[in-house]
């Protein structure tokens, strides 16, 4: 057993706490937490899973865990990890288990130029959004295409998406890296081509959604209406990812890696590349060993599956806002943002200039505005950070700094956070209750069980609004406008 980390644990008085390097830690750990935060998860296994990834090869800086952090497979979600890439011979490692199963989930929001009193009928416009976008663990109703069409949208990301009709070309620049990473060969297997081919333009299970919702309120009016947003306004949000093919490109490397690693005491070791991790669940390669180069070419090929199904899930969208609507319907892309991605980017470490592999599993970007990577219509506001919350609270959209990068790599919180497990959430929740509760406070409610609406139940999750607050202390994205649900689909 090794060292408790609380024994490690202090306050920096900046939103964040500190768990100082001891054992095989290389780097400290930091949580986006307070006092009162930490003990309401305080049997939360997370920050034990975040102090194994601070012993990763290669890791540099400090490894975070975000204000919605709870616990994952390996690093827990909302966990941010960075390697140095150049570090010894191959580089620092890359780990299938820092960027988790569902490669590429992330949040694409719309915004319309109505207000709720243009929805003639709110309960058939949920009904009709219910049956046009498929969701569910199956992926039946997924749009049809065939192999060479997968193989231009694992290539190509959103463009394919975009020349097969899903999606407008002015879409392209309001995504994260426009929407498609580089890819050398998409060598994922035949199994999770088998399992693409069925699933785009769908939405998958579990906390994917799509969601219709109203601008609340906002607390930066001068970024609100710079990104064309207005209190009572009419917006969207689409929580989805890679779906099986993405889950089976993790499954198939993380099967691979894991196979490699000898159990040695309470430690798991490589003997070819001298690695030495404390969890298995983190198995890792060098970033420039064959292995490491085969996952992250296949994640980013993964990666550009989902920025296209984003696509396609906002293409099925407009069309029922449209016939919904009229013109009112019509839809323009406000951004969109993954949250499970290893992305090499370029940091300052400790006055030192370093080509990272950041892993963010359950966390989202937050660049400046002055960044390259950021469109020229946020150069002045910062990116847009899209943060759901609970079906029956409410979400955020937040924003990366004016100017210059987070103390965290750049990173944010991507949601509310976990606070009950699924399992413990189905044996406390009377999911066909909850629905009754919600809709008798106005919010329609599409779900294909009830099982999912009670692992899905608002008190399920942290309170967003904590977790938004801890962010803003923390100084690592300030908050622009709060949403309110008005029609959830649910798989």
């Amino acid at each position: 057993m090794g060292e408790d980390w609380r024994d490690h644990l202090s306050d920096e008085g900046d939103g964040t706490m500190r768990i100082k390097a001891h054992g095989d830690m290389k780097v400290d750990a930091r949580l986006v937490t307070n006092h009162e935060h930490l003990l309401k998860h305080a049997d939360d296994r997370g920050p034990e899973q975040l102090v194994n990834a601070a012993s990763l090869p290669g890791v540099v800086g400090e490894a975070w865990a975000m204000a919605d952090w709870h616990f994952g497979y390996g690093l827990p979600i909302g966990g941010v990890v960075a390697t140095d890439t150049e570090a010894g011979d191959l580089g620092g490692a890359i780990s299938p288990g820092g960027v988790g199963f569902d490669i590429n989930c992330g949040v694409r929001m719309l915004a319309l130029d109505a207000t709720e009193s243009d929805i003639p009928n709110l309960k058939k416009l949920a009904g009709r959004l219910a049956g046009r976008i498929p969701a569910g663990a199956s992926g039946k109703g997924g749009l049809e295409i065939n192999a060479r069409q997968l193989d231009d949208l694992i290539q190509r990301g959103a463009h394919a998406a975009v020349d097969m009709g899903f999606g407008h070309d002015e879409d392209l620049k309001a995504i994260e890296s426009n929407g498609m990473l580089n890819t050398e060969h998409a060598a994922v297997s035949t199994r999770a081509r088998e399992r693409g081919m069925r699933a785009l333009g769908t939405l998958g299970s579990g906390n994917h959604f799509l969601e219709l919702q109203t601008v609340g309120k906002t607390v930066d009016t001068a970024t609100a209406e710079a990104w064309g947003l207005y209190e009572g306004q009419l917006v969207a949000m689409i929580h989805s990812g890679s779906r099986g093919l993405g889950h089976q490109v993790c499954s198939d490397h993380v099967r691979a890696l894991e196979a490699r690693y000898k159990s040695r005491g309470n430690k798991w070791v490589d003997e070819e590349w001298g690695y030495t991790l404390a969890d298995r669940q983190l198995a890792a390669a060098p970033f420039h060993s064959k292995e490491g180069q085969s996952y992250f070419d296949a994640m980013n090929a993964a990666a550009n599956f989902a920025f296209a199904n984003r696509s396609a899930l906002a293409h099925r969208l407009r069309e029922v806002l449209k016939l919904e609507l009229g013109i009112d319907g019509e839809a323009r892309l406000l951004y969109d943002v993954a949250h499970n991605i290893a992305k090499v980017e370029h940091h300052t470490i400790d006055g030192v200039q370093c080509t990272c592999c950041v892993h963010r599993k359950g966390a989202t970007r937050a660049f400046g505005g002055d960044h390259s990577d950021v469109a020229e219509s946020y150069s002045r506001s910062g990116q847009p950070v899209l943060v759901p919350g609970d079906m029956g609270t409410g979400s955020w959209i937040m924003s990366g700094p004016k100017r210059g990068m987070n103390k965290a790599f750049g990173s944010s919180c991507h949601g509310a956070g976990r606070a009950l497990s699924r399992t413990k959430a189905k044996k406390t929740i009377d999911g066909k209750r909850l629905k009754g509760e919600l809709e008798a406070k106005g919010i329609r409610i599409h779900a294909s069980t009830p099982n999912v609406l009670a692992e899905e139940a608002p008190d399920a999750y942290k309170n967003v609004d904590e977790v938004i607050a801890l962010t803003d202390m923390a100084n690592l994205a300030r908050p622009v406008a709060r949403l309110s649900p008005l029609a959830v689909i649910k798989g």
